[in-house]
């Protein structure tokens, strides 16, 4: 299958297309706000293993790649990119399963990363609703 073009700017630059891109943004550098925070505290709790487990900076690290990818992704649709957007809508969406499944689990986080966690579930949920609404989707539809 051929590349498809990137979106053309005029589409790219309605208002609202605008609008959605900076809320996605937003949420997204909340996200990796919070996953570097996460990262801190178990720096700083290092020596606490109820606190701070193998997984937990597992998880904070991964975490920390996922946003910053994240990110990659919002900026690659923000700029009309086909491929960008596909993969930010499948991976938020992705994501917010990921962290649910997670959380759910018992006594596999400990609560301080599960509240963390919940959170960047919620921030998550913005963005994989923004992507996938209807303004960004007609945006990108097939041509």
């Amino acid at each position: 299958m051929p590349k498809k073009p990137p979106v053309p700017d005029a589409e790219l630059g309605h208002p609202r297309v605008r609008t959605a891109f900076l809320r996605m943004k937003v949420l997204v550098s909340c996200y990796l706000g919070l996953s570097v925070l996460a990262l801190v505290v178990a720096y700083l709790w290092r020596n606490r293993p109820e606190l701070v487990t193998d997984l937990v900076w597992v998880r904070g690290e991964g975490v920390l790649i996922a946003s910053v990818v994240l990110l990659l992704f919002v900026l690659g649709t923000a700029r009309g990119r086909h491929g960008a957007y596909l993969r930010l809508r499948i991976a938020s969406a992705a994501m917010v399963v990921a962290i649910a499944v997670l959380i759910s689990l018992p006594g596999l986080l400990p609560v301080w990363m599960r509240v963390e966690q919940g959170l960047c579930g919620l921030v998550l949920i913005g963005v994989a609703v923004i992507a996938n609404g209807t303004r960004l989707r007609s945006v990108f539809a097939r041509r």
